[in-house]
């Protein structure tokens, strides 16, 4: 990983968009930082689009693309965008209803094994509003976890036949192969008519976890803010830059080169 001041400003100034992950990346020990939000601002000010990617469920994705200055909020990890469309929310579900009721079912029972088999574990604080897939805590609510028990937690979810990843908060599973680069590319084309593998080199990415792995391989221009070093070896593929700021004050950081090569 290069130091972010390496990025070239042309290459920053031919960026379209910025993709984002929220958690330990917009946010600071949980929190937004008002030089975070004021940087969201900025980047759709100078006519960039910005699009956060996360593992939250679907009541902050739907809440924040009412509030947030951005195109539109992709949730549970690839499960659905929400946007607004002439002050009017939508959401744009991967999976009919149907489907969805179906996986509700079984995730709720794994989430009771796994609750069972993992002490110290919890079901995320918001997992009652979740649409499709199952979080587990191992360290925002909760007293970290152990790697070994994350990790269990992990495995338990993949025998079960789901996706898994691992967050800087929660353990996620999902049914299906869809992930948070397979909904951008969906949530790109449709909104915005935007090919994210013919304009990649376009496309911003940062983040800080696990679950930004896709992301991190797919775009050259892919940064983590600095608490991305924690779990850089478990990557396979780490960002190509990296802040020297941590959460919402590296994606600060990141912002105000973005804007300054743009003049």
């Amino acid at each position: 990983m290069q130091a972010i001041q390496t990025l070239p400003p042309a290459a920053l100034r031919g960026i379209r968009g910025v993709l984002t992950d929220i958690d330990g990346t917009l946010t600071s020990d949980g929190r937004l930082p008002a030089a975070t939000y004021l940087a969201m601002q900025q980047i759709r000010d100078a006519g960039l689009h910005l699009i956060p990617v996360t593992g939250r469920c679907i009541a902050w994705a739907e809440i924040l693309a009412r509030l947030w200055p951005v195109d539109a909020i992709i949730g549970e990890n690839g499960a659905f965008y929400s946007h607004l469309r002439a002050g009017r929310l939508h959401t744009r579900f991967l999976d009919d209803a149907a489907t969805r009721a179906d996986n509700l079912a079984r995730i709720q029972a794994l989430g009771a094994r796994i609750l069972r088999e993992v002490p110290g574990s919890a079901l995320a604080s918001d997992q009652a509003w979740h649409a499709a897939d199952l979080a587990i805590d191992h360290a925002e609510d909760v007293a970290p976890l152990p790697a070994p028990a994350v990790a269990r937690i992990a495995a338990l979810m993949r025998d079960a036949g789901m996706t898994a990843t691992v967050s800087s908060i929660h353990v996620n599973g999902w049914f299906g192969q869809h992930d948070k680069l397979s909904m951008s590319r969906l949530c790109a084309a449709e909104l915005l008519g935007a090919d994210l593998d013919a304009e990649r080199g376009q496309w911003l990415f940062i983040g800080d976890s696990a679950n930004d792995a896709s992301m991190f391989a797919h775009f050259p221009l892919s940064v983590g803010v600095a608490n991305v070093r924690a779990i850089a070896d478990q990557l396979p593929t780490p960002p190509a830059y990296v802040t020297e700021a941590s959460g919402g004050e590296g994606f600060a950081e990141m912002a105000g080169l973005l804007l300054a090569a743009r003049g």
